[in-house]
Protein backbone atom coordinates (compact mmCIF):
# COMPACT_ATOMS: atom_id res chain seq x y z
CA UNK A 1 0.00 0.00 0.00
CA UNK A 2 1.32 3.66 -0.52
CA UNK A 3 1.45 5.91 1.89
CA UNK A 4 -0.32 8.91 1.67
CA UNK A 5 2.09 11.37 0.58
CA UNK A 6 1.36 15.64 -0.09
CA UNK A 7 2.90 16.92 -2.72
CA UNK A 8 5.64 19.55 -0.97
CA UNK A 9 5.04 23.26 -2.51
CA UNK A 10 7.78 25.42 -3.35
CA UNK A 11 8.10 28.77 -1.81
CA UNK A 12 10.99 30.89 -2.62
CA UNK A 13 11.90 34.75 -1.77
CA UNK A 14 13.27 37.51 -3.57
CA UNK A 15 14.96 40.51 -2.68
CA UNK A 16 13.71 43.91 -3.45
CA UNK A 17 16.62 44.68 -5.54
CA UNK A 18 16.16 41.36 -7.77
CA UNK A 19 12.25 42.33 -7.89
CA UNK A 20 13.53 46.07 -9.04
CA UNK A 21 16.29 44.41 -11.53
CA UNK A 22 13.93 42.04 -13.25
CA UNK A 23 11.45 45.23 -13.42
CA UNK A 24 13.91 47.10 -15.04
CA UNK A 25 14.96 44.72 -17.49
CA UNK A 26 11.06 44.59 -18.42
CA UNK A 27 10.78 48.61 -18.59
CA UNK A 28 14.38 49.18 -20.41
CA UNK A 29 12.69 46.74 -23.56
CA UNK A 30 15.61 43.93 -23.29
CA UNK A 31 12.62 41.26 -22.37
CA UNK A 32 9.08 40.75 -22.21
CA UNK A 33 7.21 39.43 -19.36
CA UNK A 34 7.23 36.12 -21.33
CA UNK A 35 10.94 36.05 -22.04
CA UNK A 36 11.58 36.67 -18.37
CA UNK A 37 8.82 34.01 -17.13
CA UNK A 38 11.35 31.47 -18.88
CA UNK A 39 14.59 33.05 -17.87
CA UNK A 40 14.01 32.49 -14.98
CA UNK A 41 11.12 30.17 -13.66
CA UNK A 42 8.86 33.19 -12.34
CA UNK A 43 5.08 33.00 -13.09
CA UNK A 44 3.80 36.10 -15.34
CA UNK A 45 1.58 37.08 -12.50
CA UNK A 46 4.12 37.07 -10.08
CA UNK A 47 6.11 39.84 -12.58
CA UNK A 48 3.49 41.55 -13.29
CA UNK A 49 2.82 42.24 -9.39
CA UNK A 50 6.17 43.63 -9.11
CA UNK A 51 5.74 45.65 -12.15
CA UNK A 52 2.75 47.54 -10.69
CA UNK A 53 4.30 47.71 -7.32
CA UNK A 54 8.25 48.64 -8.05
CA UNK A 55 7.28 50.23 -11.64
CA UNK A 56 9.09 54.06 -12.28
CA UNK A 57 6.24 54.47 -14.93
CA UNK A 58 2.99 52.91 -12.66
CA UNK A 59 0.91 55.86 -11.32
CA UNK A 60 -2.99 55.17 -9.71
CA UNK A 61 -5.43 54.54 -11.71
CA UNK A 62 -3.40 53.40 -14.84
CA UNK A 63 -2.89 49.52 -16.04
CA UNK A 64 0.40 48.20 -17.77
CA UNK A 65 -0.25 46.39 -20.68
CA UNK A 66 2.21 44.56 -23.00
CA UNK A 67 1.49 44.10 -26.64
CA UNK A 68 2.21 40.63 -28.00
CA UNK A 69 1.53 41.64 -30.97
CA UNK A 70 1.00 44.52 -33.40
CA UNK A 71 -1.06 44.12 -36.54
CA UNK A 72 -0.55 47.40 -39.32
CA UNK A 73 -3.73 47.59 -41.41
CA UNK A 74 -3.16 49.12 -45.11
CA UNK A 75 -5.84 50.51 -47.20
Amino acid sequence: MRANLKKIRKHRSYTDEFKKEIVNSFESGKFSVSQLEKLYGISSTVIYRWIYKFSTFNEKGIRIVEMKQSIILRF
